[in-house]
Formats: structure tokens, sequence, C-alpha cells
């Protein structure tokens, strides 16, 4: 496998040595084992993939140790990345889903020169199929790549490159070692992935990941610039999961996003305190909410519409949200007239808030009030009238931690209201004494309860 071989048919019919003959044979009757093995990887048994993978992957083990070609100049180190690109292949397949198989290759990926001829492997592969499908998405491909480069760990330090799968002696030379080379290559294959249009679900995937499994890795994270963007720019869950590789961009490598608040509020809808992804969503938008150089008015409109919403939020969501609206008043005190006007309101007939305006500063919120938060404190659950009750005191300097209430559930909030235990209350009652329950009741006279 580790190139083209002249027809067999030449060389036993040459002039070559009969020990010529027989190595030609047998390197084509490998080769032809090697074909048998790359077609079961797409056999209906999960047993017999497995197998065809474990033993494939002993080759490539094999020929790492005793490489079939010789060195291509000096000082470089034979890999065979030709038989490997087959295992990757089959493990990626089109039309079926291959995670089982690629859970049982994970394994193999401890070997970082492995890991690294994956990587351009994949690579290539992406560039291939997804051009001859006309970048319309092929939801089971994109998937099982998935599967196979989000499970890659990279290395943090070329130090921690001690697992190699080539024994040779002058591995220090080797480009494959060096934790530079395989972040290129790691790079280049998630951009290369994100070129093409993904299926709804594989994008949110994505994102999860992104901040803390791809752009630690990549030489430079600014690429992804236009992915996130367009991610932000789609709305609804995902563009609130792009929030995590912005603020990574945003406050680590200087990227300028202009109307990026903007964007922020026009997030908050309904869906926010309801959606499983709430928790990242606050915990970002309380950092980049938490400068003082932001103007009064945009974290005003931020705090209404917060309110506004809370209008028809679960009492889980308003635990959090109403700490976070009390944070955002400490941080920005000119933002506390909508708690207190020492003039007194103009008008009262109708709140000055626009709701409906995507533009923060033309939304008018620095005129109104938090009156939604003040009707909160008549809710029926106790402990939210309770917080939104602490409107009715001067606010402390000292911040709420949120961190605690942002995971709260429904579930969570029920388990604590059944175990709380409460106080005998007396209750005036008249002690049932007849059977009907009457004083005088004929019953009462013949039959006791016992």
């Amino acid at each position: 496998m580790g190139g083209s071989l002249p027809a067999e048919e030449d060389v036993l019919s040459g002039n070559s040595s009969a020990e010529d003959k027989y190595k030609a044979w047998m390197r084509h009757r490998y080769n032809d084992c090697v074909e048998c093995l790359s077609e079961l990887l797409g056999h209906d048994s999960f047993r017999v993939k497995e197998s065809s993978l474990c033993t494939l992957m002993k080759f490539v083990e094999l020929e790492a140790e005793c490489p079939l070609v010789a060195e291509q100049w000096k000082g470089s180190i034979a890999f065979p990345h030709h038989l490997l690109k087959v295992v990757v292949n089959g493990l990626i397949p089109i039309h079926e889903d291959a995670s089982l198989l690629i859970s049982r290759f994970q394994e193999y990926m401890e070997f970082d020169d492995v890991r690294y001829f994956v990587m351009k492997a994949v690579t290539e592969s992406i560039g291939q199929v997804m051009q001859k499908t006309k970048e319309r998405p092929l939801p089971f491909y994109q998937q099982n790549v998935f599967s196979l480069i989000s499970s890659i760990n990279m290395p943090n330090k070329e130090r921690d490159m001690v697992k190699f799968m080539v024994k040779q002696d002058k591995r220090e030379e080797w480009k494959v070692s060096k934790l530079q080379t395989h972040k290129q290559a790691f790079e280049r294959m998630w951009l290369t992935f994100l070129k093409y249009q993904l299926p709804s679900g594989l994008y949110k995937k994505v994102l999860v990941i992104l901040h803390d499994s791809i752009l630690p890795h990549m030489n430079e994270p600014t690429l992804m610039i236009d992915f996130l963007t367009v991610a932000y720019g789609v709305g609804g869950a995902i563009s609130l999961l792009a929030l995590n590789g912005l603020f990574i961009l945003i406050h680590q490598h200087n990227l300028e996003y202009p109307d990026f608040y903007k964007k922020l509020y026009s997030l908050l809808d309904p869906s926010i305190y309801h959606v499983k992804y709430r928790a990242r969503f606050f915990h970002l938008a309380d950092l980049f909410l938490s400068s003082s150089h932001l103007p009064a008015y945009l974290v005003a409109a931020f705090i209404k519409r917060l309110s506004r919403l809370a209008l028809t939020a679960p009492p889980e969501a308003l635990l959090m949200v109403i700490p976070f609206i009390c944070n955002l008043f400490r941080r920005h005190p000119a933002c506390k007239v909508l708690m207190h006007r020492p003039n007194g309101p103009q008008d009262l007939s109708e709140d000055p808030y626009i709701m409906e305006q995507e533009e923060p500063s033309e939304s008018r919120a620095l005129e109104s009030s938090v009156w939604e938060i003040q009707s909160l404190q008549n809710h029926y659950h106790p402990d939210v009238a309770h917080a939104a009750a602490i409107l009715k005191q001067s606010l402390s300097e000292i911040e709420d931690d949120i961190s605690g209430l942002l995971e709260l559930s429904a579930s969570e909030l029920f388990d604590k209201e059944i175990k709380k235990t409460s106080a005998n209350v007396p209750l005036e009652f008249e002690q049932v004494r007849g059977l009907f329950g009457k004083k005088n009741d004929i019953f009462a006279e013949h039959f006791a309860l016992d």
C-alpha cells in the first residue's frame, strides 16, 4: 500500500529473479487482502467491521515498524499513510451511521503520528466528497466526520507528544513530532469541514464544543471569525451558542464586531427562559454586560426587555433573572431611575418603553420603570415573590452570585418544595363524633369510630 505497483502479470512474465517474482506476488496478495478488509468495513455485522478495522490497524502498525517502501529522502520516515487513508475512508461512509465503529477506533488516536495522518486523510476526504455533491449537506457523512474529528484530543505541549507508532530513532527530526505541525493539520481539517453547509443539529454540536475543544488548538483562531459571525446572525439557539466563540475572539483576540450588542439584544425573546442553553447564555450575557463603560440607555434596554419577558417566565428562570437584573443596577447606577425616579413619573397611562424596537437606543427604556418586577412581588411562587421584594429595599453594593442559579431546573425547585417541613398550624374544628359527623346523630348512640 506504499504506492502504485507494476501489474502483476508484467512482473511474473518478466526477466526478474524467482525471489523478486515471489516478493511481487506476495505484495499483490497483501494488497488484495487489504482491499477485501476495506470492503468489510461496510459489512452489515458490527463484529465483522470491528475485526476488519483491528486487522487493518495491525497492518498499519506492522508497516510503521517495517516499511514496505524505502525512504523517499534522507532523514524521512516512512509511515503507511496510504493504508491509514483506506481505514479513514471506511470510518466515514456516506450513507450510514458509523459512530460505533469510530468509537472503537479511538484507542488508535492516542498515537500522535496516527492522529496527524488521520487529520490529513479526513481533510482530503471532505474536499473530495463534498465537492461532488455541489456542497449540499450529507447528514450521515458529515455526522461521521464530526464524530471522528470531535473526539481528537490534541496535546497542549510538545513534550506531551511521546506516543508514536513509528519506533525509529530519528523520529525527533520528523515534522510529525512537532506540535506546530499538528496544529496546522488540525486547523486545516476544521476549516475544511466548516466550509460546507451543515445540518442544523450538527451546526449546534459544533458550536457547543468550539470554544474549548477547537479554538484553543488552532494556530490562528481568528480564522473562525467568518463562521462565527454567520452563526451569530442565524438567530435562535444557534446564535446563543455562537456567543461562546465570539466571546473568546472579542476578549482574547481583539475581534471588532459592529452592532454586537444590538444583535445580543435581539436574542432576548421568550425562548431564552426555556432553552436548554439558558445557563450558558446568561453566563455570557453577564460577562458582556459587566463593563462599566456601557451607555446607560443600552443597559436599561436590556433590563427592560428581560423584565418584560419575565412576566411569562417559569419560576426557576425568575429566581435567576431577578438577581441578574439587580446586578445590572449595581454596576450601572444611572439605570436606578427605573426603580425610583426622584421627580416622579410624568405619565402613568402607558409604558413608554417600546418592546418591538430593535435598536436599544430608540427603545425609550430609561423613560420607563421596572413595574414588571414589582408585579412579580405577587407571584404565586413564594420564593419568586420574596426575590422580587428586594426592589422595596435599597440595593447593597455587593453583587449577588448567580452561578448557582444558572442551572436551576423545575425538578430541583419541586424537590426543594416537597422537602420543606412546615410547622403545625392551629386550626379550630369540631371533632367528629358520629358516623356522619353530627352531634346528636342516632348512629353515634350505637356505633363508635375506633
